[in-house]
């Protein structure tokens, strides 16, 4: 018997309606194909054992080589990588789900060997960051990046116009700008890390440039009812910081909000960490958009329950719990127990802690 809440009640985003309003949030994996960094026969399995949750995010895909950041991360700049998320999408879709890519560069997150000819990683400025990436089967200091030239933005706009097209192509539903957790749109935007002094530095309004630029250039490709975007005001990761991300984010939520983007993904607080790691008024960011709030971060069924009778978002995003348990919406509907995940088993491999965790009904008829 299912238990009362919005959770599982349809919503209508854009064009399309979701049979639930629990969102599969973006997960890294790396189980592309190394090399050509197509998407693996398996990753058409994961997402069509998961295809119950409202809509689907897939894991973050490069918009480019030069947009890498991590081993074996799929991307959507390739005719193969198309075909290889078209089989996904096919999956997804034959089992009634609904699917967004969410569409990626790194910037200075990065390693060298990541990089055509071993080329620096690209920044807003020259500023290496404090942390790892995961390279040649382990774990490594990100390299030291290059401040990206004035003449080299439009390319990077255009990779995102380039990747958005490949995406419909392959059969998205539709796509998410990543604009969080310490990557590159962020970088551009925050001032812990944006040092520029020409026209995508210095002030909000010019920090905030490329990710709206960006923003403009994915809608005009998909249209605002097929396009949403995932920020992270408040969080650490990454090495990024702003000394004022309220006023930096309500500039860019009244931005994004004139663009008419299906929705906003917002991660509250420190990504996977605590919610509550610095003040900010997401409920202020809800009412200056005009479309959906999609919630992220540490929701369990009892918050979800509460943040929507409440009216405080639309949907909830949940991230790890939906790696164990393919089957999360039902399993929350009857209330009974989740299925732990494998740490170990998170970044790279093959089927075990990919494929093979077992439904709430596989699980029943084993006993």
């Amino acid at each position: 018997m299912s238990r009362p809440t919005k959770l599982f009640e349809t919503f209508k985003l854009g064009p399309i309606t979701l049979a639930n309003r629990l969102v599969m949030a973006p997960l890294t994996r790396n189980r592309a194909a190394p090399g050509t960094f197509v998407p693996s026969p398996l990753a058409a399995d994961y997402y069509g054992q998961r295809a119950s949750a409202g809509l689907l995010i897939t894991e973050a895909s490069q918009v480019s080589q030069q947009g890498q950041g991590y081993q074996d991360t799929p991307g959507i700049y390739s005719k193969d990588q198309v075909a290889g998320w078209r089989r996904v999408t096919d999956q997804v879709h034959e089992r009634g789900g609904k699917v967004f890519i969410q569409l990626w560069h790194v910037g200075r997150i990065s390693h060298v060997d990541l990089q055509a000819n071993g080329a620096a990683p690209v920044a807003p400025s020259a500023i290496r960051a404090k942390g790892k990436t995961f390279v040649n089967g382990t774990f490594a200091d990100v390299s030291e990046p290059r401040a990206l030239e004035l003449s080299e933005i439009p390319g990077i706009i255009d990779d995102f116009k380039r990747a958005t097209k490949n995406a419909l192509e392959a059969g998205f539903d539709g796509v998410e700008i990543h604009g969080a957790n310490g990557y590159l749109l962020e970088q551009f935007a925050k001032d812990g890390v944006n040092k520029r002094t020409d026209a995508y530095g210095g002030s909000i309004e010019n920090r905030a440039r490329l990710t709206l630029e960006v923003s403009k250039a994915v809608v005009a490709e998909a249209g605002a009812e097929r396009t949403g975007i995932r920020i992270s005001p408040v969080t650490p990761a990454n090495d990024i910081s702003d000394s004022n991300p309220q006023a930096l984010y309500d500039h860019i939520v009244d931005g994004l909000s004139a663009l008419k983007l299906v929705y906003l993904h917002v991660v509250e607080g420190a990504t996977g960490g605590p919610r509550d790691i610095a003040p900010f008024d997401y409920a202020g960011l809800r009412k200056r958009f005009s479309g959906a709030y999609v919630a992220n971060n540490g929701y369990d069924f009892d918050l979800a329950t509460k943040v929507l009778d409440a009216n405080a978002a639309d949907l909830i995003a949940f991230g790890k719990p939906f790696i164990s348990n393919p089957d999360l919406v039902e399993r929350l509907k009857k209330g009974v127990a989740l299925n732990d995940w494998d740490k170990n088993t998170f970044y790279g491999g093959s089927a075990k802690g990919y494929t093979d965790y077992p439904t709430l009904e596989a699980a029943e008829a084993a006993e």
